[in-house]
C-alpha cells in the first residue's frame, strides 16, 4: 500500500508466522489475531470464542457492525456460520485492512464489508442500526480512549435495536477496567452479563439493550442448529460458561429481588 500523510499516522503491524499459523502484532509481545493455517476461519484464541457467545441471545441476528479488523477471525468466522447475517467492519488503520487478503478475509459483497473509518465516530453518527455490536479495536497502544468513553458506550446503545448486544472484549490487567465496566453498566443499566476467559486476561461483557438477561429462559439458551460440527464443538466450552453466568445472574437477580 503507497503511504500517505494518513497512512503515516497508523503503525504498522508484522504478521508471525509458524508452520500451522499467522499472527497479526503491534507487537512482539502481544498478539492481536491468530490464525490457524488449516482452518482459516475458525476461531483461534478463546476470547474470539467467549465473543461469539450472544448466539445464545440472538442465534441468527439480521446484522452484525464489527470495530476492529485485526486479522479478520470474528468477521470470517461469522460470514461462513451465519450465511443471513449482514457483517460491516469498521477499521481505522489502512495497515490493518491491507492485510485482509493474507488473513483470508473474505472479500467485500452485498452482505459483507470492510470500511476504514473511526470506530467511535461511525457508531456516533451511523443511522444504520445493528442487533449486535462487537467492539475489539486494540491498536499498538492497547485501548483507545475513544472505545471506551461514556459517550461511546453511549452511542453503542443507541445504535442497537430493542433486545440488541454489544459485546466487549476489555482486559482485567487494565488499570481503568472497573471504571469501563461501570460505564458500560451506566449505558444500558442493569443488563450486563461478564464472562472472563480461562487465563484471566480477557473480560467479555455482553450489555443488552432494553431487556435484562434474566428474562432469557435458560432452557432457550443451546447451540444454534445452523452451526456445523466442528464450530459447534469449538463453541461448546465458551457457550457453556456464559450460560452458567448467566444463570448465575438470574440467581442473583431473583434474590436481589426477594
Amino acid at each position: 500500500m503507497p503511504e500517505s500523510q494518513e497512512s503515516t499516522h497508523h503503525v504498522r503491524p508484522f504478521v508471525y508466522d509458524t508452520l500451522h499459523s499467522k499472527a497479526l502484532h503491534f507487537t512482539i509481545c502481544e498478539v492481536q489475531s491468530s490464525m490457524r493455517l488449516r482452518d482459516p476461519d475458525a476461531l483461534h484464541l478463546e476470547y474470539t470464542r467467549m465473543m461469539m457467545g450472544f448466539l445464545l441471545f440472538m442465534a441468527e441476528p439480521q446484522n452484525i457492525t464489527m470495530i476492529g479488523l485485526g486479522g479478520g477471525s470474528l468477521a470470517k468466522f461469522c460470514y461462513r456460520h451465519l450465511p443471513q447475517t449482514r457483517i460491516l467492519v469498521v477499521e481505522i488503520n489502512p495497515h490493518v485492512i491491507a492485510l485482509r487478503d493474507e488473513f483470508h478475509i473474505p472479500s467485500d459483497d452485498d452482505r459483507f464489508s470492510v470500511v476504514r473509518a473511526d470506530g467511535a465516530q461511525y457508531v456516533r453518527t451511523s443511522a444504520s442500526a445493528c442487533d449486535i455490536l462487537m467492539v475489539d479495536g486494540y491498536d499498538s497502544e492497547g485501548l483507545p480512549q475513544s472505545l471506551c468513553s461514556q459517550r461511546f458506550y453511549d452511542d453503542g446503545c443507541a445504535l442497537l435495536r430493542p433486545g440488541g448486544i454489544m459485546v466487549v472484549n476489555l482486559q482485567y490487567s487494565h488499570e481503568h477496567y472497573a471504571i469501563h465496566l461501570d460505564r458500560i453498566r451506566r449505558s444500558f443499566g442493569d443488563s450486563v452479563l461478564v464472562a472472563g476467559d480461562k487465563d484471566g486476561c480477557n473480560s467479555i461483557v455482553f450489555a443488552r439493550k432494553g431487556l435484562g438477561f434474566e428474562q432469557i429462559r435458560q432452557s432457550a439458551m443451546r447451540l444454534p442448529q445452523h452451526l456445523d460440527a466442528a464450530a459447534a464443538t469449538a463453541l461448546l466450552p465458551a457457550l457453556t460458561q456464559i450460560a452458567a453466568a448467566s444463570r448465575l445472574f438470574k440467581q442473583q437477580g431473583e434474590s436481589a429481588g426477594g
